[in-house]
């Protein structure tokens, strides 16, 4: 996994790692940004040195296989860049990217030329991406969900994964877009609140289910049941949202 450290340990690396553990996979973290956060917001982000992740990314290949890599707060469009070089090498590891740009509190976690890059560059080698609504509007470039979604897989994503935790409603839906194909939509219960780090969570998750073996379906039903349990046994951490607890024993 590719992402941002949160101190407040609720979201970014830290969730990617308890996730994948739990599901049953071994995690390789790799840090592309730092982030000053709690669990109301975040403040300030600097981005890891590219080369640093280059290196790291290379190394890690070298000596172990790599079975899926999810990405979250890349930090800046060079990150991306060394990334995209990366899975060009390595066409056939399936990429879950979830396309953070801004936290829960309005923070900023992505700049203009950051998210044209992923737009541009990272997503057409992404398999799954993940936006929230408000993710989904900024980079589909409408407010109706399908048609954002639509613009963002002739664009060049493979699919598009719209989640539907802020929304509202008795039931999650989080609705699954293809190329030339009807919506596949998901429903889970939803659990009133806020919770700090359960985007994270998901697309963590997803990317530990096709490191199984799982098909994208699968995966994305599992990890949409760990959320919830997660979110069912959160952790009161600080004064803002809840921290899914992520260290449940997980019963397939």
């Amino acid at each position: 996994m590719v992402s941002g450290l949160d101190p407040s340990g609720g979201a970014g690396i830290q969730a990617d790692i308890q996730a994948v553990t739990a599901l049953g996979c071994h995690p390789m973290p790799v840090l592309s940004c730092l982030t000053v956060q709690d669990t109301r917001n975040v403040y300030n982000a600097t981005a890891t040195d590219p080369e640093i992740i280059r290196q790291q990314l290379e190394c890690l290949a070298a000596d172990s296989p790599i079975h899926a890599i999810k990405t979250g707060a890349l930090g800046n469009a060079a990150v991306v860049d060394v990334l995209v070089d990366f899975l060009a090498a390595h066409p056939d590891i399936p990429l879950i990217t979830d396309p953070v740009i801004k936290a829960a509190g309005g923070g900023d976690l992505a700049d203009e030329a950051l998210i044209e890059r992923m737009k541009e560059r990272l997503f057409p080698h992404a398999e799954i991406i993940t936006p929230n609504s408000i993710e989904l509007a900024l980079l589909g470039g409408d407010k109706d969900p399908a048609r954002a979604a639509q613009n963002l897989l002739e664009a060049g994503c493979e699919s598009v994964l719209a989640t539907g935790g802020h929304g509202e409603g008795e039931e999650i839906i989080n609705s699954l877009y293809y190329h030339d194909q009807d919506p596949l939509h998901f429903y889970i219960e939803r659990i009133g609140g806020e919770y700090h780090g359960t985007g994270c969570t998901l697309a963590a998750s997803i990317a530990a289910g096709r490191a199984s073996g799982l098909s994208a379906r699968a995966s994305i039903a599992q990890a949409q049941n760990y959320v919830l349990r997660a979110i069912r046994h959160a952790l009161k951490v600080g004064e803002g949202q809840p921290v899914p607890d992520r260290g449940i024993p997980w019963e397939n």
